[in-house]
């Protein structure tokens, strides 16, 4: 498998996201599984820039504080599995590639997307109220 960053470096930023409940997707069948899945699933395509170290990951952490969540957390690797990343990617029709990406997908379509212009130097906070927003749109609360 090849990688372009080195994978130790990467694990802590993975860690951020699998610590609070994301499963990461790393072959391309993974991600048509994830995908296609009934219910509601939000991809995170993770990133080492200072935008989703900054931004992205906190913003997301604090978005599922929220009372309505998505069904499933997932995600991805920019610069690492490149065959999922790339195969997440071919989901996200009308959008160009970049990282980070937040995307809330219901019953295998794309309903929300926060591309790296909407998450670049904009506080956590902002960024976790649009996912709330969308989380609300799109996803059944609770019991």
């Amino acid at each position: 498998m090849t990688f372009r960053y080195d994978p130790a470096v990467v694990q802590p930023m993975r860690d951020e996201l699998t610590q609070i409940g994301f499963d990461e997707l790393l072959t391309p069948e993974a991600v048509d599984e994830a995908l296609s899945a009934d219910g509601t699933v939000l991809l995170v395509v993770n990133s080492v820039c200072g935008c989703a170290a900054g931004a992205a990951r906190p913003a997301i952490r604090l978005a599922l504080e929220h009372a309505t969540r998505p069904d499933r957390l997932t995600t991805v690797f920019a610069g690492m599995e490149i065959d999922a990343v790339e195969r997440a990617r071919s989901y996200f029709v009308g959008y160009s590639p970049s990282s980070p990406q937040i995307v809330l997908f219901t019953d295998g379509r794309l309903v929300h997307m926060l591309e790296r212009q909407d998450i670049e130097g904009r506080p956590a906070e902002a960024i976790a109220a649009d996912l709330g927003a969308a989380f609300d749109r799109h996803c059944m609360a609770a019991p």
